[in-house]
């Protein structure tokens, strides 16, 4: 092979190598563009969920084994009324779009 192909070659080689490297710089960019403000977004909702102005049980409750065996109770009580208030509600969206698809193409 002459020299001169040789010579041809190095150069598409190095075209190609350069141009990859500015493709993949370009798309970088882009893409930090595109990935900067969902971290913004991130960071300041968790910076949100950090900072509660609202009292957390910690604060408001003593550790249950400190309490009377009818504070427990009671607690319990109530922790398991909300839990079936909650499946309640889950079982009546359920029934209320089951009903809907059931009567959808009617």
């Amino acid at each position: 092979m002459p020299w001169w192909v040789w010579l041809v070659l190095a150069l598409f080689m190095l075209a190609m190598f350069v141009a990859g490297v500015v493709y993949a710089v370009l798309h970088g960019i882009r893409a930090m563009k595109t990935v900067s403000p969902v971290g913004r977004r991130i960071s300041e909702r968790l910076d949100a969920m950090s900072h509660s102005d609202y009292p957390t049980d910690s604060d408001t409750q003593r550790a249950i084994f400190t309490e009377p065996l009818r504070v427990a109770a009671d607690r319990y009580a109530d922790a398991h009324a909300v839990v079936v208030e909650r499946r309640e509600r889950r079982q009546d969206r359920y029934a209320r779009q089951w009903a809907h698809w059931s009567h959808f193409n009617e």
